[in-house]
């Protein structure tokens, strides 16, 4: 694993790096800099929240989710996996997160390398590479061609699944399908 993309994550950086998904734009997610510096690069709509790398599903306490035994038991149906899941945050404290929503969407990666950078530089944003509106970077080149200098490492990896994450909400054990 690459220390010097763990000190700039760190330092308040943003990257990309491949998700075991698709190429995803990287930063802190529980620094508001960095989040609004990823918004600003990606040209992403303001009212759109970010979907959120965690390391484990302890992960979901340093944004406020209290996880029951039932609701870990659903979590773990899904993760570690391709699936983001919608859980409830009304916490005014990470509106810059929720974006007035008071719902985040998380995924625990599957990915081992994934994983080791996220325990050491804390739950990550990962929206797609690419600027809105725009298909999703399927290689560095293409990231670079996107962002050029105004990230701040770019990391390649072995060849992205080229669909992004499914996305589901778990209300009262019920699951709905956002996006397949």
């Amino acid at each position: 694993m690459n220390n010097k993309i763990v000190q700039i994550l760190k330092g308040s950086g943003v990257g990309v790096l491949l998700t075991d998904t698709l190429y995803g734009l990287v930063g802190q997610a529980l620094n508001k800099r960095t989040v609004a510096r990823i918004y600003k690069i990606k040209g992403r709509n303001n009212k759109k929240p970010l979907i959120i790398l965690i390391s484990s599903i302890e992960n979901l306490k340093l944004f406020g989710i209290k996880v029951t035994d039932k609701s870990r038991v659903s979590l773990e149906k899904f993760w570690p996996g391709h699936v983001s899941i919608i859980l409830p945050c009304p916490t005014k404290k990470f509106e810059y997160l929720h974006r007035g929503t008071k719902t985040l969407a998380f995924r625990l990666p599957q990915k081992p390398t994934l994983i080791k950078i996220i325990k050491k530089t804390g739950p990550l944003v990962a929206p797609s590479a690419n600027p809105e509106n725009l298909s999703p970077a399927q290689n560095i080149k293409e990231a670079e061609k996107y962002f050029g200098d105004k990230v701040d490492f770019y990391l390649k990896g072995s060849k992205p699944k080229n669909k992004p994450s499914q996305v589901i909400k778990i209300n009262n054990g019920k699951i709905e399908i956002v996006r397949k």
